[in-house]
C-alpha cells in the first residue's frame, strides 16, 4: 500500500521536474556589435552608428542567435590593429579603424542561407566618422530596417532582421562560451528534492491512517 501510493506520486511529479530540463528558450537572430579591450572582446555599449572610434581601435561584428548580451557568441579571430591594418598607412586628417567581420556558423544561418567566410578589414575614415561609416566603407552592401538595426554586413543574410528563433532550430554557435557540466542543474535538484519530501508526507500519511 506504501509503495503504491509513492509510485503515483512519482509518476505524477517526475513530467514536471522533466519539463524543467526541456524547456526551450527563444534567442534572437542578429549582428552583435564588440570592441576589442586588449586581448578579449567586449559587448559595445553604444550602436554602431553611434560610436565613434579612435585611431587605432578595433572593433567587431559577429551574427549568431544570442538570448541576450550574456549569452551572445564573440567574434572569432585574434588578429590585432597592427595585423588588419597593415596594409593601410596612416595619413593625415584621417583615423583608422580596424574591423574583424564574422558572418557565424551555418547553424545560425537563416534557412537556406551558408554564411561568408569571416575576414578582417581596415576602414580609413574621418575622424569624426561613426563604427557605421567606417563599415560603410569596406562591407557594402549594409542593410538596416526602420528602427536602424543592423540587419546584413556585405549582403549577409539576404533576408530576416532580428527574429525570434526557438533554440531547438538552432545548434551550438563558435565563440560563445559554454557551461561547465558540473552535474544537475539546481531546478533538477530542487524537483527532486520536492518529490522526496511529498513522498515522504504521502508515506506518514499512509501509515497514520493504517
Amino acid at each position: 500500500m506504501i509503495r503504491r501510493a509513492v509510485l503515483l506520486l512519482l509518476a505524477a511529479l517526475l513530467p514536471v521536474v522533466g519539463a524543467g530540463q526541456t524547456a526551450q528558450a527563444a534567442g534572437y537572430r542578429y549582428w552583435s556589435f564588440w570592441e576589442r579591450e586588449g586581448d578579449r572582446w567586449v559587448y559595445a555599449t553604444q550602436g554602431p552608428s553611434t560610436a565613434r572610434p579612435s585611431d587605432g581601435d578595433v572593433q567587431g561584428f559577429r551574427f549568431a542567435v544570442s538570448e541576450d548580451s550574456a549569452d551572445a557568441a564573440r567574434p572569432r579571430g585574434r588578429a590585432g590593429f597592427a595585423a588588419i591594418c597593415a596594409r593601410t598607412p596612416a595619413r593625415d586628417g584621417t583615423k583608422r579603424v580596424a574591423l574583424v567581420l564574422d558572418f557565424g556558423t551555418g547553424a545560425d544561418a537563416p534557412e537556406g542561407e551558408r554564411p561568408p567566410a569571416a575576414r578582417t578589414a581596415c576602414a580609413r575614415v574621418s575622424p569624426d566618422a561613426t563604427t557605421a561609416e567606417a563599415l560603410a566603407t569596406v562591407a557594402k552592401p549594409l542593410r538596416y530596417d526602420t528602427n536602424a538595426l543592423l540587419c546584413a554586413i556585405s549582403g549577409y543574410p539576404e533576408r530576416g532582421c532580428g527574429e525570434q528563433v526557438a533554440r531547438k532550430e538552432r545548434g551550438p554557435a563558435a565563440g560563445r562560451k559554454e557551461q561547465p557540466d558540473d552535474g544537475p542543474s539546481l531546478g533538477l535538484v530542487a524537483g527532486i528534492g520536492v518529490v522526496v519530501l511529498l513522498g515522504g508526507a504521502a508515506i506518514w500519511q499512509v501509515r497514520r491512517r493504517g
